[in-house]
Protein backbone atom coordinates (compact mmCIF):
# COMPACT_ATOMS: atom_id res chain seq x y z
CA UNK A 1 0.00 0.00 0.00
CA UNK A 2 1.21 3.47 -0.70
CA UNK A 3 2.01 5.90 1.65
CA UNK A 4 -0.82 8.28 0.48
CA UNK A 5 -3.44 5.33 0.19
CA UNK A 6 -2.37 4.87 3.82
CA UNK A 7 -2.74 8.04 4.96
CA UNK A 8 -6.37 7.99 3.49
CA UNK A 9 -7.20 4.97 5.13
CA UNK A 10 -6.14 6.28 8.69
CA UNK A 11 -7.86 9.18 8.14
CA UNK A 12 -11.40 7.55 7.35
CA UNK A 13 -10.62 4.70 10.03
CA UNK A 14 -10.24 8.28 12.60
CA UNK A 15 -12.90 10.32 10.82
CA UNK A 16 -15.28 7.40 11.45
CA UNK A 17 -14.14 7.07 15.36
CA UNK A 18 -14.92 10.65 15.57
CA UNK A 19 -18.60 10.80 14.20
CA UNK A 20 -19.11 7.61 15.65
CA UNK A 21 -18.16 8.66 19.19
CA UNK A 22 -18.99 12.43 19.34
CA UNK A 23 -22.54 12.25 20.39
CA UNK A 24 -21.77 9.50 23.45
CA UNK A 25 -20.56 11.00 27.26
CA UNK A 26 -17.36 9.94 27.58
CA UNK A 27 -16.88 11.57 31.16
CA UNK A 28 -17.59 7.81 32.66
CA UNK A 29 -14.49 6.76 30.55
CA UNK A 30 -12.26 9.19 32.21
CA UNK A 31 -12.40 11.65 29.14
CA UNK A 32 -13.67 15.24 30.36
CA UNK A 33 -15.90 15.06 27.43
CA UNK A 34 -20.30 14.87 28.33
CA UNK A 35 -21.44 14.21 24.73
CA UNK A 36 -23.97 15.64 23.17
CA UNK A 37 -27.83 15.67 24.08
CA UNK A 38 -31.08 14.32 22.07
CA UNK A 39 -31.33 17.55 19.97
CA UNK A 40 -27.28 17.66 19.20
CA UNK A 41 -27.43 14.27 17.92
CA UNK A 42 -30.94 14.91 16.19
CA UNK A 43 -29.06 17.57 14.74
CA UNK A 44 -25.91 15.91 13.51
CA UNK A 45 -28.46 12.71 12.12
CA UNK A 46 -30.01 15.99 10.31
CA UNK A 47 -26.93 16.18 8.57
CA UNK A 48 -25.81 12.95 7.92
CA UNK A 49 -29.71 12.62 5.83
CA UNK A 50 -28.98 15.92 4.13
CA UNK A 51 -25.53 15.00 2.83
CA UNK A 52 -27.41 11.48 1.66
CA UNK A 53 -29.89 14.07 -0.61
CA UNK A 54 -26.82 16.19 -1.53
CA UNK A 55 -24.73 13.33 -2.92
CA UNK A 56 -27.53 12.55 -5.15
CA UNK A 57 -27.46 16.51 -6.41
CA UNK A 58 -23.66 16.69 -6.70
CA UNK A 59 -23.39 13.79 -9.00
CA UNK A 60 -26.38 14.81 -11.61
CA UNK A 61 -25.16 18.93 -11.08
CA UNK A 62 -21.39 18.49 -10.21
CA UNK A 63 -20.35 15.19 -12.55
CA UNK A 64 -22.58 15.32 -14.81
CA UNK A 65 -23.25 18.99 -15.73
CA UNK A 66 -27.26 18.71 -15.47
CA UNK A 67 -29.28 20.59 -13.53
CA UNK A 68 -32.01 20.15 -10.97
CA UNK A 69 -34.42 21.79 -8.90
CA UNK A 70 -36.08 18.17 -8.03
CA UNK A 71 -34.41 16.55 -5.10
CA UNK A 72 -36.76 17.76 -2.11
CA UNK A 73 -39.41 16.31 -4.42
CA UNK A 74 -37.59 13.01 -5.06
CA UNK A 75 -36.76 13.01 -0.96
CA UNK A 76 -40.30 13.25 -0.33
CA UNK A 77 -41.36 10.09 -2.69
CA UNK A 78 -39.21 8.16 -0.54
CA UNK A 79 -40.35 9.90 2.86
CA UNK A 80 -43.76 9.00 2.47
CA UNK A 81 -43.37 5.71 0.43
CA UNK A 82 -41.72 4.89 3.82
CA UNK A 83 -44.11 6.06 5.87
CA UNK A 84 -46.67 4.55 4.06
CA UNK A 85 -45.54 0.65 3.85
CA UNK A 86 -44.08 0.49 7.48
CA UNK A 87 -47.13 1.94 8.94
CA UNK A 88 -48.76 -0.98 7.14
CA UNK A 89 -46.90 -3.53 8.34
CA UNK A 90 -43.66 -3.77 5.74
CA UNK A 91 -40.58 -4.12 7.39
CA UNK A 92 -38.33 -0.98 7.27
CA UNK A 93 -36.00 -2.89 5.04
CA UNK A 94 -38.24 -3.11 2.15
CA UNK A 95 -39.36 0.23 2.85
CA UNK A 96 -35.88 1.60 2.49
CA UNK A 97 -35.59 -0.38 -1.00
CA UNK A 98 -39.01 0.72 -2.04
CA UNK A 99 -38.44 4.21 -1.55
CA UNK A 100 -34.97 4.51 -3.42
CA UNK A 101 -36.23 2.35 -6.13
CA UNK A 102 -39.91 3.95 -6.37
CA UNK A 103 -37.24 7.98 -6.64
CA UNK A 104 -35.40 5.44 -9.73
CA UNK A 105 -37.96 4.73 -11.81
CA UNK A 106 -39.42 8.53 -11.34
CA UNK A 107 -36.30 9.81 -12.03
CA UNK A 108 -36.28 7.72 -15.38
CA UNK A 109 -39.75 8.98 -16.16
CA UNK A 110 -38.36 12.11 -15.47
CA UNK A 111 -35.58 12.33 -17.51
CA UNK A 112 -36.73 11.14 -20.94
CA UNK A 113 -38.77 14.06 -21.50
CA UNK A 114 -36.44 16.20 -19.59
CA UNK A 115 -33.47 15.03 -21.39
CA UNK A 116 -34.85 16.51 -24.90
CA UNK A 117 -34.29 20.17 -23.09
CA UNK A 118 -30.26 21.34 -21.91
CA UNK A 119 -28.82 23.21 -18.99
CA UNK A 120 -31.07 26.03 -17.57
CA UNK A 121 -34.53 24.49 -19.64
CA UNK A 122 -33.59 21.24 -17.75
CA UNK A 123 -33.91 23.38 -14.69
CA UNK A 124 -37.72 24.58 -15.29
CA UNK A 125 -38.51 21.04 -16.11
CA UNK A 126 -37.53 20.14 -12.93
CA UNK A 127 -38.60 22.79 -11.10
CA UNK A 128 -42.25 22.46 -12.51
CA UNK A 129 -42.31 18.38 -11.13
CA UNK A 130 -41.03 19.77 -8.04
CA UNK A 131 -44.43 22.04 -7.47
CA UNK A 132 -46.68 19.40 -9.54
CA UNK A 133 -44.98 17.00 -6.77
CA UNK A 134 -45.30 19.14 -3.02
CA UNK A 135 -49.02 20.00 -4.73
CA UNK A 136 -50.00 15.96 -4.83
CA UNK A 137 -48.26 16.06 -1.03
CA UNK A 138 -50.67 18.82 -0.09
CA UNK A 139 -54.11 18.29 -1.68
CA UNK A 140 -53.97 14.26 -1.78
CA UNK A 141 -55.61 13.60 1.81
CA UNK A 142 -56.28 9.88 1.36
CA UNK A 143 -52.85 8.93 0.85
CA UNK A 144 -50.51 11.73 2.54
CA UNK A 145 -52.57 13.06 5.10
CA UNK A 146 -52.44 16.27 3.37
CA UNK A 147 -51.30 19.28 5.75
CA UNK A 148 -52.14 17.43 8.50
CA UNK A 149 -49.31 14.95 7.48
CA UNK A 150 -48.60 11.21 8.65
CA UNK A 151 -47.62 10.68 12.05
CA UNK A 152 -46.80 7.30 14.64
CA UNK A 153 -43.21 6.69 11.97
CA UNK A 154 -41.88 4.01 13.92
CA UNK A 155 -37.79 3.84 13.47
CA UNK A 156 -36.72 0.17 12.85
CA UNK A 157 -35.51 -2.90 14.32
CA UNK A 158 -32.73 -3.59 12.71
CA UNK A 159 -31.20 -7.09 13.62
CA UNK A 160 -33.24 -7.06 16.46
CA UNK A 161 -32.05 -4.18 18.30
CA UNK A 162 -34.41 -1.39 17.92
CA UNK A 163 -33.51 2.38 17.03
CA UNK A 164 -35.87 4.27 19.06
CA UNK A 165 -33.42 5.89 21.71
CA UNK A 166 -31.73 9.03 19.62
CA UNK A 167 -28.12 7.52 20.41
CA UNK A 168 -28.74 4.29 18.35
CA UNK A 169 -30.78 5.46 15.66
CA UNK A 170 -27.71 8.04 15.32
CA UNK A 171 -25.32 4.47 14.45
CA UNK A 172 -27.90 3.24 12.40
CA UNK A 173 -28.00 6.37 9.83
CA UNK A 174 -24.65 6.57 10.16
CA UNK A 175 -23.75 3.25 8.81
CA UNK A 176 -26.37 3.71 6.18
CA UNK A 177 -24.78 6.59 4.92
CA UNK A 178 -21.58 5.60 5.03
CA UNK A 179 -22.81 2.29 2.92
CA UNK A 180 -24.52 4.86 0.73
CA UNK A 181 -21.23 7.31 0.51
CA UNK A 182 -19.07 3.89 -0.39
CA UNK A 183 -21.47 2.81 -2.90
CA UNK A 184 -21.49 6.69 -4.69
CA UNK A 185 -17.28 6.34 -4.17
CA UNK A 186 -17.34 3.00 -6.42
CA UNK A 187 -19.70 4.81 -8.61
CA UNK A 188 -17.47 7.36 -9.36
CA UNK A 189 -14.56 5.50 -10.19
CA UNK A 190 -16.40 2.68 -12.34
CA UNK A 191 -16.32 3.25 -15.97
CA UNK A 192 -19.62 5.05 -15.67
CA UNK A 193 -18.20 7.41 -13.33
CA UNK A 194 -15.47 8.37 -15.86
CA UNK A 195 -18.59 8.66 -18.61
CA UNK A 196 -20.38 10.69 -16.42
CA UNK A 197 -17.32 13.38 -15.82
CA UNK A 198 -16.73 13.20 -19.55
CA UNK A 199 -20.40 14.33 -20.02
CA UNK A 200 -19.50 17.08 -17.85
CA UNK A 201 -16.71 18.54 -19.75
CA UNK A 202 -17.67 18.05 -23.42
CA UNK A 203 -20.52 15.60 -24.51
CA UNK A 204 -19.82 16.32 -28.10
CA UNK A 205 -16.44 14.32 -27.72
CA UNK A 206 -18.01 11.95 -25.14
CA UNK A 207 -20.10 11.33 -27.93
CA UNK A 208 -17.32 10.79 -30.50
CA UNK A 209 -15.63 8.50 -27.85
CA UNK A 210 -18.71 5.94 -27.92
CA UNK A 211 -20.62 6.97 -25.06
CA UNK A 212 -24.28 6.61 -25.21
CA UNK A 213 -25.02 10.90 -24.35
CA UNK A 214 -28.66 10.49 -23.64
CA UNK A 215 -28.36 6.79 -21.51
CA UNK A 216 -25.78 8.25 -19.20
CA UNK A 217 -27.52 10.84 -18.68
CA UNK A 218 -30.43 9.80 -17.39
CA UNK A 219 -28.89 7.33 -15.63
CA UNK A 220 -27.05 9.92 -13.44
CA UNK A 221 -30.79 11.46 -13.11
CA UNK A 222 -31.85 8.54 -11.99
CA UNK A 223 -29.40 7.04 -9.62
CA UNK A 224 -29.19 10.89 -8.37
CA UNK A 225 -32.89 10.69 -7.42
CA UNK A 226 -32.90 7.74 -6.19
CA UNK A 227 -30.17 9.02 -3.42
CA UNK A 228 -32.95 11.87 -2.25
CA UNK A 229 -35.29 8.35 -1.94
CA UNK A 230 -33.01 6.65 0.27
CA UNK A 231 -32.86 10.16 1.98
CA UNK A 232 -36.55 10.33 2.43
CA UNK A 233 -36.36 6.71 3.76
CA UNK A 234 -34.07 7.64 6.50
CA UNK A 235 -35.64 11.32 7.59
CA UNK A 236 -39.55 9.77 7.87
CA UNK A 237 -38.25 7.48 10.91
CA UNK A 238 -35.77 10.73 12.12
CA UNK A 239 -38.51 13.49 12.60
CA UNK A 240 -41.76 10.58 13.32
CA UNK A 241 -43.83 13.14 11.36
CA UNK A 242 -43.86 14.10 8.16
CA UNK A 243 -46.06 16.67 5.79
CA UNK A 244 -45.74 18.92 2.25
CA UNK A 245 -43.61 21.34 3.97
CA UNK A 246 -40.24 20.07 4.18
CA UNK A 247 -40.58 18.86 0.54
CA UNK A 248 -41.31 22.18 -0.81
CA UNK A 249 -39.85 23.81 -4.53
CA UNK A 250 -37.87 26.17 -1.94
CA UNK A 251 -35.89 22.91 -0.04
CA UNK A 252 -34.70 22.04 -3.63
CA UNK A 253 -33.05 25.50 -3.74
CA UNK A 254 -31.18 24.86 -0.73
CA UNK A 255 -30.35 21.34 -1.36
CA UNK A 256 -28.62 22.76 -4.76
CA UNK A 257 -27.13 25.70 -2.76
CA UNK A 258 -25.09 22.99 -0.44
CA UNK A 259 -23.60 21.64 -3.55
CA UNK A 260 -22.41 24.72 -4.79
CA UNK A 261 -21.40 25.93 -1.54
CA UNK A 262 -20.22 22.71 -0.63
CA UNK A 263 -17.89 22.22 -3.53
CA UNK A 264 -19.46 20.93 -7.24
CA UNK A 265 -18.26 17.93 -8.81
CA UNK A 266 -16.06 17.49 -5.23
CA UNK A 267 -16.77 13.65 -3.50
CA UNK A 268 -16.56 15.90 0.07
CA UNK A 269 -18.57 18.71 -1.21
CA UNK A 270 -22.00 17.61 -0.06
CA UNK A 271 -21.07 16.45 3.11
CA UNK A 272 -19.31 20.38 3.78
CA UNK A 273 -22.41 21.88 2.44
CA UNK A 274 -24.74 19.84 4.13
CA UNK A 275 -22.79 20.77 7.43
CA UNK A 276 -23.10 24.80 7.13
CA UNK A 277 -26.74 24.71 5.58
CA UNK A 278 -27.79 22.52 8.91
CA UNK A 279 -24.81 22.64 11.26
CA UNK A 280 -23.63 26.16 10.92
CA UNK A 281 -27.07 27.85 12.10
CA UNK A 282 -27.14 26.12 15.65
CA UNK A 283 -23.66 27.20 15.68
CA UNK A 284 -24.40 30.60 15.40
CA UNK A 285 -27.80 30.39 17.27
CA UNK A 286 -25.25 32.14 20.11
CA UNK A 287 -26.32 35.77 18.47
CA UNK A 288 -30.04 35.22 19.07
CA UNK A 289 -32.16 37.04 16.33
CA UNK A 290 -28.98 38.11 14.27
CA UNK A 291 -27.66 34.40 13.68
CA UNK A 292 -29.84 33.93 10.13
CA UNK A 293 -28.52 37.35 8.99
CA UNK A 294 -24.71 36.69 9.88
CA UNK A 295 -25.41 32.69 7.80
CA UNK A 296 -26.96 34.93 4.89
CA UNK A 297 -23.66 37.28 4.95
CA UNK A 298 -20.99 34.27 5.02
CA UNK A 299 -22.84 32.35 2.58
CA UNK A 300 -22.85 35.52 0.00
CA UNK A 301 -19.18 36.39 1.22
CA UNK A 302 -17.78 32.76 0.23
CA UNK A 303 -20.20 32.87 -3.01
CA UNK A 304 -18.24 36.07 -4.12
CA UNK A 305 -14.72 35.47 -3.34
CA UNK A 306 -14.74 31.14 -3.14
CA UNK A 307 -17.12 30.03 -6.76
CA UNK A 308 -15.89 26.77 -6.41
CA UNK A 309 -17.04 25.80 -2.71
CA UNK A 310 -15.39 25.62 0.71
CA UNK A 311 -13.58 22.90 -0.50
CA UNK A 312 -11.76 24.47 -3.63
CA UNK A 313 -10.92 27.05 -1.00
CA UNK A 314 -9.62 24.79 1.34
CA UNK A 315 -7.33 22.99 -1.79
CA UNK A 316 -6.11 26.92 -2.81
CA UNK A 317 -4.80 27.10 1.09
CA UNK A 318 -3.48 24.20 1.05
CA UNK A 319 -1.39 24.72 -2.32
CA UNK A 320 -0.61 27.86 -1.01
CA UNK A 321 1.11 26.59 2.77
CA UNK A 322 2.45 23.43 1.35
CA UNK A 323 5.33 23.59 -1.90
CA UNK A 324 5.44 20.31 -3.84
CA UNK A 325 8.12 18.95 -1.70
CA UNK A 326 5.09 18.96 1.28
CA UNK A 327 7.57 20.90 3.56
CA UNK A 328 5.63 23.86 5.73
CA UNK A 329 6.47 26.67 3.98
CA UNK A 330 9.19 28.73 6.65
Amino acid sequence: MSWSALRWSLGLVLLGLVLVFVPVNLTDYGVPYPGLKRYGAYIMTLWLVTAVAAMGVNLIVGYSGQETLAQAAFLGIGAYTTALLTKAGIPYGMAFAASGLLAFVVGILLGIPALRVQKHYLAFVTLAFAVMAWLVFRNEQWLTGGVMGLSGIKRPVVFGINTRPFLTFYWFVLAVTAILTFCMWWILRSPWGRAFTALRENPVRAESLGIDVRLYKLLTFAIGSAYGGFAGALYAPLVEFIDPSPFALSQSFLYLLMVVVGGAGSFLGPFVGAAIAVLLPEWLRFTETWYLLIYAFLVMVLMAFCPGGVVALVLRLKALLLPQTGKVRP
